[in-house]
């Protein structure tokens, strides 16, 4: 009897983990009233973020007890925010997966006060050693705010090193050929045709299948890769839509001195990644608006590992590899460039010639 793969049992897990969180998700997306909050650093919170974590901390906790976990989010104001407290555990006691599904990830959270001890069971510091997950429970929270695109993200983080990465992305069509274009960044639906979950472990590949938010079916998905690039001109690439996220003049000037003609796709989250490893966009750039600004790890280590798989490269502007191993944050790297293997040689070369004489 053959065995199963590397990592086989964390990647059903996280694929259903992200699934019933991104049916929770939807259901917010789909109201008028989201329940924001501002954090310390002035970005957005919502009943979607908060609703998610708990439900991916909870699968997790119980297949994988003694892992630790690195969240975005903690509970503190929700500790006194009464109101808000009671409309996320509407959402968590009333969002399940149907089948055998619910009953792999544990089934529901017993009460809204434990609910609030599992989203802060996020709080791990991260590091080099043993096994870490990276959660961001909606990636682009502005992006979900707007009607744009966002990502449920989770990754499993071996001694520094991204093994699994699955991403929910509501919002983008299920069809790989639909390539990326500025309208998919506001005005979306979740509707029919919409909505895709990518994965990948490393050294098995990438794939991707339907968001089926509904189901918790065994589904291996279809295989995914990057689009070969034979002419850099004619590449689409991406960028986040808020400016504070990356320096878009310096990545325009280096789209000009590649010799790319189309305007650059703006969209939240690791949506962009998702959208490039199965070949529906190119190139990726996320490059410093600020010297000394660290990226964190849940913005990434899912992506990073996609894209890897699909047959992509990602670096920092510099060329070294992202170091998931630093903490929480990715400290010793600054800016993201990802793209095919075949030309990320050559982009990294004009990001370093054009960032050369660029003071932050």
């Amino acid at each position: 009897m053959s065995s199963a793969p590397p990592y086989a049992k964390e990647l059903r897990i996280a694929q259903l983990a992200v699934q019933r969180a991104a049916i929770l998700t939807k259901s917010v997306f789909n109201t008028t009233s989201k329940g924001t909050l501002s954090k310390s650093d002035h970005s957005p919170v919502t009943v979607g973020d908060f609703g998610a974590q708990a439900l991916i901390i909870s699968a997790l906790k119980y297949n994988f007890a003694q892992d630790e976990i690195v969240a975005e989010e903690e509970a503190e104001e929700l500790r006194t925010n009464t109101d808000l407290r009671g409309k996320i555990w509407g959402y968590v006691k009333d969002t399940k997966l149907d089948g055998e599904g619910e009953k792999e990830l544990g089934g529901a959270i017993e009460s809204a006060e434990s609910m609030l001890d599992i989203i802060d069971l996020g709080a791990s510091q991260g590091g080099s050693k043993g096994r870490i997950w990276a959660i961001d429970p909606i990636d682009g929270t502005k992006g979900f705010l707007r009607g744009g695109q966002y990502a449920v993200c989770l990754a499993l983080i071996v001694d520094g090193k991204v093994k699994v990465g699955v991403l929910g992305c509501p919002n983008l069509p299920v069809d790989d050929s639909a390539r990326i274009e500025n309208s998919m960044g506001k005005d979306q639906q979740d509707s029919e045709g919409k909505g895709v979950l990518i994965s990948a472990v490393e050294g098995q590949g990438a794939t991707g299948r339907a968001l089926s938010a509904s189901t918790g079916g065994k589904d291996d998905g279809r295989s995914i890769s990057m689009k070969p690039l034979e002419d850099i001109t004619k590449a689409s690439f991406c960028e986040s839509v808020e400016a504070a996220h990356s320096n878009q003049s310096l990545q325009a000037e280096i789209a000009k001195k590649l010799g790319i003609v189309a305007e650059s796709v703006r969209m939240d989250s690791q949506a962009k990644y998702a959208s490039i490893a199965r070949g529906a966009g190119d190139i990726y750039l996320r490059l410093q608006v600020k010297r000394g600004y660290e990226e964190k790890i849940w913005d990434h280590a899912a992506g990073v590992v996609i894209v890897r798989e699909a047959g992509g490269l990602v670096t920092d502007s510099e060329g070294k590899e992202l170091d998931f191993g630093r903490g929480r944050t990715l400290r010793g790297n600054s800016g993201i460039v990802a793209a095919p293997k075949g030309v990320h040689g050559r982009i990294l070369d004009v990001v370093k010639e054009v960032s050369a004489g660029v003071k932050l």
